[in-house]
């Protein structure tokens, strides 16, 4: 039994479900009668094999995931897929054009800029990637091999809420932050991946959902395990794979469609960031969101504290030490920006950003 649960706004690692939890809880010494734990099962018997299947079928129906589309679990996490993509999808003497909108996609630009020639398409660097490029901004290349986008940006708190028009260009989206939380049309993508540690369970495995006649882009020099083509073909059991990761997304999915579906968890999300970024708007410039209204991300909720018309980095300190021993995690925004930021993925109750919001009116009381 649990004794205390904080309110975890943690950017990832982040907040698995509590039912979900409860769930792995219960199964854990005995899963579904076989005397061990899923994490001792081989991952070549029937009852692993059924587990794997739960968790294909549960991608399947919370994304309506199309039958020619694969759903693959490959270890590496989202950032072995910075490589594993040009690798299998890049074209003889093609470009591949890539969407600058902050550091997870400057880590895929400089991976893929070791197979390939890459095209910046567009960016939003000058202004330290406060907002997404405009549509009528984007300079796309005709017969580029993909085009490469990261959906939601933690770090600086920006989500797409459009995408690019590629017509025969596979358009390729790093999802790690915003999977599962709103639905999605599957089919204007050729690829997606997403590592699993923010809304589909625990940190070791990835999600790649891809239009199968992509694989056959690879060379066939490829190592192996480093081929598309591999994991489809033995439905991820190639090796090993991360089989309590698997367990655990075949929960959440199934959690997802206990609750009502994916539209269910998008009200919910809404919900929740209108209520904090309400509460920011709304603090008399004491709190500030940095990025642009437009493009503020539902996932991830940046801002910063403002003194005396500038940000305040001793008081962020002092906020983040406070909201810890009042029983909130991961507030400190990235190393890289600073300021503070709220993660409010699909586990993050609105009872948590409730109490947040009440902290953060108290703190601005006290201090503004």
């Amino acid at each position: 039994m649990f004794s205390h649960r904080i309110h975890n706004f943690n950017a990832g690692p982040a907040a698995i479900p509590l039912p979900v939890l409860k769930k792995a809880q219960e199964e854990f010494l005995n899963f579904e009668g076989t005397g061990m734990s899923v994490m001792e099962l081989s991952h070549r018997s029937k009852e692993f094999e059924r587990v794997l299947e739960r968790a294909i079928r549960g991608v399947r129906a919370v994304l309506d995931v199309p039958e020619d589309y694969a759903v693959l679990f490959i270890q590496g996490g989202a950032s072995l897929q910075f490589a594993m993509v040009p690798m299998n999808l890049a074209l003889p003497g093609k470009k591949i054009d890539l969407i600058q909108t902050g550091v997870w996609t400057q880590k895929a630009e400089k991976e893929a800029r070791k197979f390939a020639e890459v095209h910046i398409a567009a960016s939003t660097e000058a202004e330290n990637f406060s907002r997404l490029p405009r549509p009528e901004e984007l300079q796309l290349t005709p017969d580029a091999s993909y085009v490469h986008i990261c959906s939601n940006n933690t770090i600086f708190g920006t989500e797409y809420n459009w995408l690019p028009e590629t017509g025969d260009v596979p358009l390729v989206a790093d999802m790690s932050s915003n999977i599962a939380s709103r639905p999605i049309d599957v089919r204007k993508y050729g690829l997606i991946f997403a590592g699993a540690q923010k809304n589909l369970g625990p940190a070791g495995v990835a999600l790649v959902i891809m239009r199968q006649d992509l694989a056959e882009r690879a060379p066939k020099n490829l190592p192996t395990m480093l081929q598309y083509r591999t994991y489809i073909a033995e439905n991820s059991l190639y090796n090993t794979p991360p089989t309590f990761g698997i367990y655990m997304i075949a929960l959440t999915m199934e959690y997802i469609l206990e609750i009502g579906g994916i539209r269910a968890v998008e009200a919910r999300n809404m919900a929740k960031a209108e209520t904090l970024y309400s509460a920011i708007d709304n603090s008399g410039g004491f709190y500030r969101a940095t990025a642009h209204k437009p493009d503020r991300s539902r996932m991830n909720v940046n801002f910063r504290i403002w003194k005396n018309n500038t940000p305040d980095e001793a008081l962020e300190k002092q906020f983040v030490a406070e909201a810890e021993k009042a029983g909130f995690a991961g507030l400190k925004g990235h190393r890289s920006v600073g300021g503070l930021r709220a993660s409010l993925y699909n586990a993050v109750e609105q009872h948590s950003v409730n109490e947040l919001v009440r902290f953060m009116q108290d703190f601005a009381r006290r201090h503004g």
